[in-house]
C-alpha cells in the first residue's frame, strides 16, 4: 500500500507540479502558485484560442450551460482543475458581433452603431465615450468578456478597404479618439483590445505583404496613435496585425511587441494574434504575442514540440500564462456575472441615431439649400436610398436588428416620396441580386453585407418628369468597402460614367425650375468630389451612419440636428495627389500568392514617409477638394481671445468661440503648431490637440482649453534615437480646418527637450524618401 501511495503521488506531482496543486483554485491574489502548479500541457493550452469550427462543440469549453455561443469570434480555454473559466472575445468596432445561442431558437441583434471615421469626424471624446459605454454594456449583457475594437490603422491612402474602421490620417486624433472608446468600453469591466498592431495599412496581400517604413514614421505616424491610447486608456488587450513589419511579422517580432509596446510604453496587458492560426508559434511566445487566435491543435502541438526541442523556453511561455491569467480574473465570466441576454437598445439605437448625425460631415451648402425648407415631396435617387449602407463588410459588419434606409428615413418625417422611383429602384435591386446570384453564387459579402449594385440609369424624360412632380431631389450615391480587399480607383474612388452622368442630368432638370439637388454620401472612404462638387446645390457626407442612418441623415436635411462633424482626412483632387499611391496597390492583386519581390504585394515601400495627408498638402501648398479638418454648419462661429501660456512642461492654450449665427450648434477647434527651423524638417504645421463646444445656442460661447507638452511637439530623430524637440519658437494656431486658421500664438522653447528611445525596428530595404 505504501509503494501505490509514492506511485500514486508521483504520477500526481508529474501531472500538476506539486501534490496538493488540485486543490487550488485561481484567485486574483495567487497566479504566481497557479502558473506553478500548471502542467506544460495546461499553460500552451490556455495560450492558444479555442473555436468551435476547429476544435468542435462549445459544450466542451465549460459544464455550465451557454457559458459561450458559436456566434462571437473567439475564445481563451478552460481549465476546470484550477478554477480558470473560457472567456469570449467578439468582433467589432461599430457594435457586439453577437447573434445565436446554441440552445435557443432567438435571434441574437446588436445596436449597429456608426463607423470608426464617423465617430472620429465628430472630434467628441465625450461623445465616442459614450458609444463606448453603450458597446461595452451589450458586451458585458451578451456574456462576453472583450470587444475586438476599436480599429486604429492610419488611412494612408484612400484606397484602403479597412479605412472605414480606422479614424483618421493624423496619430493624435486616432489616439485621442481610441483612448476615449477604449474608456468607454471598459467602464463595464469588460475589455478592448484597439487593433491591428501595426502599419496593417492595405488589405491587399495583408497576411504578408511587408512594410517597410523608416524608423521616424513608424514612431511619429503609425505607432503614434496606439503609443496614446495605451497611456490614456491601458487596453486590456493588443491585436497584432497580420502583416510583416520592417522584416518579420508583427505577431513575432519581439522589438515591436516588448521593447516598445511594454517596456517603453508600459502597456501590462495581453498581446492576441490577428486570426491567423499555425505561424511561427514559437516566434510569437518569445516575442510577447500571448494568445494565438483562433486556435487550433496544430498550435498547441507545435509549441510542445517546441519547448521539447528545446526551441522554445518555459520561462517564456511562463511569462505569457502569467500575463493571460492577470487578464482572466480581470473578466466576467471569472467574476461570475450574471449577464442578462438583454441590453436596452431601444436607447442604443436612439444613441447611434444621435451620435450619427453628429459625425456627418456638410462639405457644401450654396445659398442655404439646407436644412431643408418648403418640401413637402421628395425625388428620391440611387439605389443606395433604398439599399443603404449602414456598415461596412468582414468582422466589422454587426447583426443589426434592422437598417433605416433613405426612403424610410423620409416617410419617418413625414415627407412623400415619388412612389414610382421606389418601384423602379426596387425592381432594379431584385434583379441585381438575383444576377450575383447567378453569376457569383451568392449576392452578399463577407459577413453578410450585400455587395455594391451598379447604379441604375434613367432616362431623362423620366427625369424631367420626377423635376416637375418633386420638390427637391436627393441623390444618394453609395460606396461598400471592407476585410480583405482594397478600394480601385475606377467605379469606387471615382465616380461611375452612370453616375456622373445622372447628377447632371438631375441638375439640369430640377434647376431649369428653380428646384435643389442634394447629394448624400454614404460611403465607408473618400471619394473624388472635385470634379462634379459645384453641379449640386449642397453635399452631406453622411459615411455608413449605422442601423438608423436613414433617419439621422433626414435630422441633418432638416436641421433637427445641426451637423458639426469635420474631415479627419483630406479630400484630395484625384487619388494620385497622394504620395502614398506611388507605393500602394492600386488595383488590388487576384493573382497566386507565393511568388516574391511583388513590389506593394509582397512588400510596400512607404516611401513618402511622414508626408500622409495634410502633413503632405499643406505643407507643399497642394490643393485638395476638401481639406482636413473642413465641415460647414447651418450656424456661423466666431473665435476670439486666444492665448498660449508656458507651463514648465509645454504650454496651455485657451480660445473663446462664440455661436454668431442664428442657430444652436456645436464646433470643434483645432490646434495645430509649426515647429522652428534648424531641427530636423517637419511638415508645415501638425495636429497637436483639439477640443470641441458643447451646445451653444446663438450669442452663447465657451472658452477651450488644449494642454500641450514638449514630448508632444517632438519628432524623432533617427541619427540619434531619440525624440527631440528643437528649441526655439513654435507658432500656435487655432484652426477651424487646415486652411482656416482664427487665431495665433506663441511657445518659445528656451531648451532643446529630448527623450531618448531604443534602436528598434530598422527597415530592411531602402526607401529613397524624398528630401
Amino acid at each position: 500500500m505504501q509503494v501505490r501511495n509514492l506511485i500514486v503521488g508521483a504520477l500526481l506531482f508529474s501531472c500538476t507540479g506539486h501534490v496538493n496543486a488540485q486543490s487550488l483554485t485561481l484567485r486574483v491574489d495567487n497566479i504566481d502558485q497557479i502558473v506553478d502548479s500548471m502542467t506544460l500541457e495546461e499553460k500552451v493550452n490556455l495560450l492558444v484560442g479555442r473555436n468551435d469550427y476547429l476544435f468542435g462543440g462549445y459544450e466542451k469549453l465549460d459544464k455550465a450551460p451557454r457559458v459561450m455561443d458559436s456566434s462571437i469570434s473567439g475564445f481563451t480555454q478552460v481549465i476546470p482543475r484550477l478554477g480558470i473559466p473560457a472567456t469570449g472575445l467578439a468582433d467589432g468596432p461599430a457594435g457586439a458581433v453577437v447573434v445565436t445561442r446554441p440552445d435557443s431558437k432567438k435571434n441574437y441583434y446588436a445596436t449597429g452603431f456608426p463607423i470608426g471615421s464617423l465617430l472620429a469626424c465628430s472630434w467628441n471624446t465625450g461623445l465616442v465615450e459614450t458609444i463606448g459605454q453603450a458597446i461595452g454594456n451589450e458586451i458585458l449583457e451578451y456574456g462576453v468578456d472583450v470587444v475586438l475594437a476599436p480599429g486604429m490603422n492610419i488611412h494612408r491612402s484612400p484606397l484602403c478597404g479597412r479605412n472605414y474602421e480606422y479614424f483618421s490620417e493624423d496619430p493624435v486624433l486616432t489616439g485621442k479618439i481610441a483612448a476615449a472608446y477604449i474608456r468607454g468600453v471598459q467602464s463595464n469591466s469588460v475589455g478592448a483590445c484597439p487593433k491591428h498592431f501595426a502599419v496593417n495599412s492595405q488589405e491587399t496581400n495583408r497576411t504578408e505583404v511587408n512594410e517597410i517604413v523608416s524608423q521616424r514614421a513608424l514612431r511619429e505616424i503609425y505607432l503614434k496613435g496606439f503609443e496614446i491610447a495605451v497611456k490614456e486608456s491601458h487596453p486590456w488587450t493588443i491585436m497584432s496585425s497580420y502583416n510583416r513589419l520592417n522584416g518579420p511579422y508583427t505577431q513575432e517580432n519581439y522589438e515591436l511587441l516588448t521593447t516598445v509596446l511594454r517596456d517603453e510604453w508600459g502597456f501590462d496587458g495581453i498581446v492576441m494574434s490577428d486570426w491567423i492560426r499555425l505561424r511561427n508559434t514559437a516566434a510569437q511566445i518569445h516575442a510577447g504575442n500571448d494568445h494565438l487566435q483562433p486556435g487550433e491543435q496544430k498550435q498547441v502541438d507545435d509549441l510542445l514540440d517546441k519547448v521539447k526541442t528545446n526551441q522554445l523556453s518555459v520561462a517564456d511561455i511562463d511569462i505569457c500564462v502569467k500575463r493571460m491569467l492577470n487578464y482572466i480574473v480581470k473578466t466576467p465570466h471569472f467574476r461570475g456575472y450574471k449577464y442578462s441576454d438583454n441590453p436596452n437598445l431601444k436607447a442604443h439605437a436612439l444613441l447611434a441615431r444621435q451620435s450619427a448625425a453628429e459625425g456627418m460631415v456638410l462639405l457644401k451648402n450654396d445659398n442655404g439649400a439646407l436644412p431643408l425648407r418648403n418640401v413637402k415631396k421628395v425625388a428620391l435617387f440611387g439605389c443606395t436610398s433604398y439599399n443603404f449602407w449602414a456598415g461596412g463588410t468582414g468582422s466589422g459588419n454587426v447583426v443589426k436588428p434592422y437598417v433605416v434606409n433613405m426612403q424610410q428615413g423620409l416617410n419617418n418625417a413625414e415627407f412623400e416620396t415619388t412612389g414610382n422611383l421606389e418601384e423602379l429602384y426596387n425592381k432594379y435591386l431584385d434583379y441585381q441580386r438575383a444576377k450575383n446570384r447567378c453569376d457569383h453564387g451568392k449576392s452578399q459579402g463577407y459577413y453578410g453585407e450585400e455587395k455594391d449594385i451598379l447604379e441604375m440609369p434613367i432616362s431623362k424624360d423620366c427625369i424631367v418628369y420626377q423635376a416637375k412632380e418633386a420638390d427637391v431631389a436627393i441623390f444618394t450615391i453609395g460606396r461598400q468597402a471592407g476585410e480583405g480587399n482594397d478600394r480601385t480607383i475606377e467605379n469606387d474612388f471615382n465616380l461611375s460614367e452612370v453616375e456622373q452622368n445622372l447628377l447632371s442630368d438631375f441638375c439640369n432638370a430640377f434647376h431649369a425650375l428653380d428646384k435643389k439637388v442634394i447629394v448624400v454620401l454614404n460611403v465607408g472612404g473618400v471619394v473624388e468630389t472635385a470634379s462634379w462638387k459645384s453641379l449640386p446645390d449642397a453635399i452631406l457626407l453622411a459615411w455608413q451612419p449605422g442601423q438608423e442612418g436613414g433617419n439621422s441623415v433626414v435630422d441633418v436635411l432638416l436641421g433637427k440636428e445641426n451637423p458639426s462633424g469635420k474631415l479627419t482626412m483630406t479630400f484630395p483632387i484625384t487619388v494620385m495627389d497622394h504620395p502614398s499611391s506611388r507605393s500602394f496597390p492600386l488595383n488590388g492583386y487576384k493573382g497566386q500568392r507565393g511568388s516574391a519581390g511583388r513590389e506593394n504585394i509582397d512588400y510596400t515601400l512607404h516611401k513618402e514617409g511622414i508626408n500622409i495627408g495634410y502633413r503632405y498638402f499643406n505643407t507643399v501648398n497642394r490643393p485638395v477638394s476638401y481639406p482636413f479638418g473642413y465641415g460647414l454648419s447651418y450656424t456661423e462661429f466666431s473665435y476670439d481671445n486666444s492665448v498660449v501660456k508656458a507651463t514648465g512642461e509645454g504650454f496651455k492654450a485657451s480660445i473663446r468661440v462664440k455661436n454668431s449665427g442664428k442657430m444652436a450648434g456645436r464646433e470643434s477647434v483645432q490646434l495645430y503648431v509649426s515647429a522652428p527651423a534648424g531641427g530636423l524638417e517637419k511638415p508645415a504645421c501638425e495636429l497637436k490637440a483639439f477640443a470641441k463646444t458643447k451646445l451653444l445656442q446663438p450669442g452663447e460661447s465657451e472658452m477651450l482649453i488644449f494642454n500641450v507638452s514638449d514630448y508632444d511637439l517632438a519628432s524623432f530623430d533617427e541619427s540619434i534615437q531619440s525624440w527631440v524637440s528643437a528649441k526655439g519658437k513654435y507658432i500656435v494656431k487655432f484652426g477651424a480646418s487646415i486652411e482656416d486658421i482664427r487665431g495665433i500664438g506663441t511657445y518659445w522653447l528656451s531648451k532643446e527637450f529630448t527623450k531618448k528611445a531604443n534602436n528598434v525596428l530598422k527597415p530592411t530595404m531602402s526607401l529613397n524618401e524624398p528630401e
